[in-house]
């Protein structure tokens, strides 16, 4: 209760992003599931790493303000 999450690549999870993903992940695994040859994520650029941090910085100012 009261949690935060974030994506690796620095974007907050909340009920209605989950739920996108949920969605996401049973449709891929019913493409998969049918045979089609998916890919994965792109891998982590050096500006997914910024933006994360960037994102936990100000994640962590918004706790100490608490």
């Amino acid at each position: 209760k009261g949690a935060a999450a974030r994506k690796p690549r620095g974007e907050r999870y909340t009920p209605a992003t989950i739920r996108e993903r949920l969605t996401m992940r049973d449709f891929m695994d019913t493409l998969r599931a049918s045979g089609i040859q998916t890919g994965g994520p792109d891998s982590l650029s050096q500006r997914d790493r910024q933006a994360f941090a960037a994102e936990l910085d100000k994640w962590w100012l918004e706790v100490q303000r608490s």
